[in-house]
């Protein structure tokens, strides 16, 4: 694979809380796709071939008079990125049963020990949309259901999924970068029924799923609504995340016009994750 360019943009964010929230909701709606929190804002980066000049004009929370932003932005190399996370990928324990970490962490005393290496994929739990669905996989019955881990990022959902009882898994990504990611986990993790699958929602058809877990954004989700609800099976669960609080009259609406009646909403830090039942 010849190595992706990506654009970093550090951020400077005061008053850190909400504006951080905001500004990384903002800026995935954009189109940037891995973000890190910092003790000062956040850093995101976008691929340079989605990158453009006028990239910033999108995002209104720059414009607010409520925030104080300022940024500088250059170009990264995936070459470079190990070494950033080493340096900056701390490991998380979830309800105290799932510890999330790299593989030079020291293993934690949990049910589930999940080893990610995550490099320039979304999804290590840190970021409060795949803490939640880390939460949302904890609390439910995987025992024996085929599952789709749509935007699987690390694959790390995927992943849990397995080690709750879930087979035959199905996780899938747009980016390459992200399926070569999630296949190296998939791996480290001694996993044996998890599928990944580089592709949109276009490689759902024919499929069939019992739970489906998407943790991407409002726009894609809004977009490829109907394709996910039509591979889910009848008497089916699926798990919604990557949008903020303030979007879900149209995630609910969009869903409940496909008869998903909706279920249970965690909230952290104004994001939140939506379980609805077929």
């Amino acid at each position: 694979m010849s190595n992706i360019i990506y654009i970093g943009y550090e951020f400077k964010v005061s008053p850190l809380q909400p504006g951080v929230e905001i500004l990384i909701a903002e800026l995935g709606y954009a189109g940037f796709e891995s973000f890190v929190e910092t003790e000062t804002g956040a850093t995101a980066y976008i691929q340079k071939e989605a990158w453009h000049d006028a990239i910033l004009e999108e995002i209104q929370i720059l414009d607010s008079d409520e925030f104080e932003i300022s940024y500088s932005f250059n170009e990264i190399e995936q070459t470079n990125w190990n070494e950033e996370w080493e340096k900056n990928f701390n490991p998380i324990v979830v309800d105290d049963i799932c510890a999330v970490r790299a593989p030079f962490h020291n293993k934690f005393d949990t049910e589930f020990d999940i080893i990610i290496e995550p490099k320039m994929s979304f999804g290590t739990g840190h970021h409060e949309t795949t803490h939640m669905m880390i939460q949302h996989v904890l609390k439910n019955d995987f025992t024996n259901k085929s599952v789709l881990d749509m935007g699987c990022g690390t694959g790390v959902l995927a992943i849990l999924a397995e080690m709750k009882g879930a087979q035959p898994i199905d996780a899938v990504d747009y980016d390459n970068w992200c399926y070569l990611n999630s296949l190296e986990n998939v791996e480290r993790n001694n996993c044996k029924h998890i599928s990944v699958i580089e592709g949109d929602a276009s490689v759902l058809e024919n499929k069939k799923y019992d739970i489906i877990i998407a943790n991407i954004n409002r726009n894609i989700l809004l977009q490829d609504m109907e394709a996910y609800v039509s591979c889910l099976n009848k008497k089916g669960m699926m798990f919604l995340s990557g949008f903020y609080n303030d979007d879900i009259p149209v995630i609910r609406a969009i869903c409940e016009k496909h008869l998903l009646k909706f279920e249970e909403k965690l909230e952290r830090n104004h994001w939140v994750a939506l379980k609805f039942l077929n």
